[in-house]
């Protein structure tokens, strides 16, 4: 059995919430057989992937309890169950991902907006080849991983495509300066960067800010993160973060409720729009 992906999850979670003060069992026995406690339990808590059926009629179940199960909601909830069957283009990278990189890309892939505040380099939905390669290389901890660098960016620049599909994920982020001036290995690549930040720029569903070197305190100053959105669902939204030993998701609805709010603090003081675009362009001819 695989292990519990995000979107089992958040799936596991809302149905939870669905469920109200109801107990598994008083639930398995009001579903006249089609559940038992332990197949409940195993959904709720993301042992099993749960079927779409078995998700159709469990909110069929609870909307005849008096729970309030939408259109909307029904048609989030049976997306998280039946993406989570699918293969996306991802798992022809099995052995070289972890799981949970592999999570992050299937919610980069159904997430409608992408809110994140980067302290140290350029997000990697917005990094070129070569830049990509140099971050990869650098922040390699293992000869595992140093010996996947050319596959890692492969799949970095694979990841971007959710920028100019049919309907793009929409994109805020929010750079600290310092990242704009990271002295590269190679030559060339902090300008092509830069003139990729400033050409993707251009596009209406991707705006960056630049937080200036003499900005005032500020949240950002705790660490990296990004927040991945889900249309009018915010209760589904994910925060994701990550340290050289691991990455760690925030799916509880209060706690990715700061972490929105501290994003919303963060473009106070950073560069509008128009004026990052000119630092960026400054930082660029400097080179």
């Amino acid at each position: 059995m695989s292990a519990p992906t995000v979107r089992r999850r958040r799936l596991g979670a809302k149905l939870r919430a669905l469920r109200g003060d109801l107990t598994l069992e008083e639930v398995a026995e009001k579903s006249s057989g089609d559940f038992t406690y332990s197949k409940l339990s195993r959904i709720e808590t993301a042992k099993n992937a749960a079927k779409p059926d078995d998700v159709e009629l469990l909110l069929k179940l609870y909307e005849e309890l008096g729970r309030d199960v939408g259109d909307e909601l029904r048609a989030a909830l049976l997306m998280l169950t039946k993406e989570g069957s699918q293969r996306g283009w991802w798992h022809s990278y099995r052995g070289i991902l972890t799981p949970v990189y592999e999570d992050l890309i299937s919610l980069e892939a159904e997430a409608t907006k992408l809110s994140t505040w980067q302290a140290g380099m350029i997000p990697g939905l917005l990094q070129t080849a070569e830049y990509a390669r140099e971050i990869i290389t650098a922040t390699a901890m293992s000869a595992a991983v140093e010996a996947k660098v050319d596959a890692l960016v492969e799949v970095r620049l694979a990841r971007q495509s959710v920028l100019t599909r049919e309907r793009p994920l929409d994109m805020w982020a929010i750079i600290s300066d310092s990242a704009l001036q990271t002295q590269s290995v190679g030559e060339g690549v902090m300008r092509e960067q830069l003139g990729r930040l400033l050409s993707l720029g251009k596009r209406p569903n991707i705006n960056v800010q630049i937080m200036p070197a003499n900005a005032p305190p500020h949240v950002g100053q705790v660490g990296s993160y990004t927040v991945l959105g889900f249309e009018e669902h915010a209760d589904l939204d994910v925060v994701h973060t990550e340290s050289l030993t691991a990455a760690l998701y925030v799916e509880r609805r209060d706690q990715v409720a700061v972490y929105r709010e501290g994003f919303d603090r963060l473009r106070a003081p950073a560069l509008s729009v128009e004026a990052s675009m000119a630092r960026i362009a400054q930082v660029r001819d400097s080179l």
